[in-house]
């Protein structure tokens, strides 16, 4: 057999110079299966995306679908335009995974409502949005006193608080609450004066704002402590993939949990709206 010969068989028996037919089938094979899981994991990236195109959207149900139905039966053909305009106007700035989500604002507007609160307090107020849930649920003579290390925040979403016409309900402080409270505390008429306190701020002295808003609210009266349930960081193993700022919080956060969990002076339920909020009555 002559070299042509043998170089045409060789290209017939196989498809191709000295590579077998089952290697090709196999190469040929390999490549869909990459073809498919590129595929997958290119839609994985795009429900994860999808998961929080809502602002605020801190939700711990599975299934989107499942929370965009909330929002649209229940939420938004409710939600007063007030809190809707707030809301729109927050989604443009770069830090709108702090708001309060919708289902959340929706949540403590009728709280306070069912409780007649009256004189409330609320720590971390970023542009507004459950500030506004609350003092539109309060009484024409309610207070607020509103708490954040950042005003600049609070007066992007102030002219829409006035345009409600419930500004002359909150009284604003710009810096640290602990301060604050320790001067509340000291004047006894503060003591037990207060019937629901809203808590969205630093995880890291949760449990110092606890020891001190325990005096400030009254027996029957509510504090409400948000996100813990951390993005369900709480149950994740400690290998677990987590961003940064969610590692770093989860213990001060699951230290909270266990204390709220043990503490005598309270009955609490924990909810699993937005982020997950805390509910704590005091009944002594």
């Amino acid at each position: 057999m002559t070299f042509k010969e043998k170089h045409l068989n060789n290209i017939s028996s196989t498809g191709t110079i000295g590579i077998p037919f089952n290697n090709l089938r196999k190469q040929e094979k390999k490549k869909k299966q990459m073809a498919t899981n590129t595929e997958q994991q290119q839609q994985q990236q795009k429900t994860e995306a999808g998961r929080h195109q809502e602002v605020g959207h801190k939700s711990l149900l599975q299934s989107d679908a499942l929370y965009q139905y909330i929002l649209e039966t229940s939420v938004y053909p409710r939600e007063p335009e007030a809190m809707k305009e707030l809301r729109d106007l927050t989604a443009k700035h770069p830090w709108n995974i702090m708001t309060t989500s919708a289902d959340e604002g929706q949540f403590l507007n009728m709280l306070l409502k069912l409780i007649n609160a009256k004189n409330t307090m609320e720590i971390g107020v970023y542009t507004g949005y459950s500030l506004l849930a609350t003092a539109l649920a309060l009484p024409e003579d309610g207070k607020i006193l509103a708490m954040d290390i950042n005003r600049e925040n609070y007066e992007l979403g102030l002219p829409v608080i006035e345009k409600a016409g419930v500004a002359h309900k909150i009284d604003f402080k710009e810096g640290p609450a602990l301060p604050v409270l320790d001067e509340l505390i000291e004047d006894e008429k503060n003591l037990g004066s207060y019937d629901f306190i809203f808590v969205d701020a630093d995880k890291d002295n949760y449990l110092n704002y606890h020891k001190r808003l325990i005096e400030l609210v009254k027996v029957g009266g509510l504090i409400g402590y948000d996100n813990t349930l951390w993005n369900g960081s709480v149950v994740a193993p400690p290998d677990a993939p987590l961003r940064k700022y969610v590692r770093y919080y989860r213990d001060f956060v699951l230290e909270l949990n266990k204390a709220l969990a043990v503490d005598p002076r309270i009955e609490i339920c924990m909810l699993p709206v937005g982020d997950g909020i805390t509910l704590c009555r005091r009944i002594k």
